[in-house]
């Protein structure tokens, strides 16, 4: 898929410094949250780790943000925070926030994050979270196609991704979704209430059996006809099963078979970064 190599024109030189910034397009305004701020030791946190916020205006050390679950505007401090492209492009996350965040319970087996080296601009490394949370170096070419396995090599990074979230091809496992994508906004719409209908009360030991098992829709009973039907159905059933059937059919029930996850034969690559 991405096995094409080209070589370095004049052109590729040029456009190579601003191919970083067409990764980060209109998303800029999406932030997530580091650490819960302020800290639980101070006070009850305004913002927790791992919540998805909507950046309003940055000024200077403090981000003015919209929190996309309770829609609540606040500041942050913008050390608390990193910005998120296309989803999964988290920008200036070290290594070990990024395993913090993958191992919060929204995160399923083959949740995913790039993140941007803190050290070097256009340096980025793929955190993967499987039985523990791995990471591989993407290394980038003179031509600026990228790779994590020397045989594919991608014009991008969003072909790279495409690419892992169809084959694993020596990842731990296939990518399933980006890290934190099951936080999602609350519904605009309120649910409704079912409407509650009161019928008048009545004494369940003046009850006559006929009423309860009676089938004549013309019949004013106190019960309704639905009711009717089901305490019938029950006692049919209660009175015809054999409890030594009752008690086959529930060893039946427990007996289930057990599927084995089969181990990855395609292996890891060895690629996994140190930072």
């Amino acid at each position: 898929m991405g096995n094409v190599m080209r070589g370095v024109s004049a052109t590729d030189k040029v456009n190579k410094d601003n191919h970083d910034s067409s990764l980060k397009g209109s998303e800029d305004d999406m932030v997530v949250v580091l650490q819960d701020y302020p800290s639980p030791e101070i006070s009850e946190p305004i913002y927790r780790m791992g919540e998805k916020l909507r950046l309003i205006a940055q000024e200077a050390y403090w981000w003015r943000v919209r929190s996309v679950q309770t829609q609540k505007e606040n500041y942050i401090p913008s050390s608390h925070v990193a910005k998120v492209y296309h989803g999964w492009l988290f920008e200036g996350v070290e290594r070990q926030k990024a395993e913090e965040l993958l191992s919060l319970p929204v995160n399923r087996v083959g949740s995913f994050l790039v993140r941007e080296s803190t050290r070097e601009r256009g340096l980025y490394s793929l955190s993967v979270k499987h039985r523990i949370i791995k990471h591989y170096r993407i290394f980038r070419l003179d031509n600026s196609w990228y790779y994590i396995s020397p045989r594919l090599t991608f014009q991008c990074l969003e072909d790279m991704i495409n690419h892992y979230c169809d084959f694993a091809d020596g990842l731990c496992c296939t990518l399933t979704s980006p890290c934190l994508s099951g936080v999602t906004p609350p519904s605009d719409a309120t649910p409704i209430a079912p409407p509650v209908v009161m019928r008048r009360n009545f004494d369940w030991g003046k009850i006559d059996r006929n009423q309860l098992v009676s089938t004549d829709s013309c019949n004013d009973n106190m019960v309704s006809y639905g009711v009717r039907n089901s305490i019938a159905a029950y006692l049919s059933f209660s009175a015809s099963k054999d409890p030594a059937q009752t008690r086959a059919e529930s060893r039946k029930k427990k007996s289930k078979s057990v599927y084995v996850v089969p181990e990855n034969s395609l292996g890891t690559i060895d690629y996994e970064d140190d930072f």
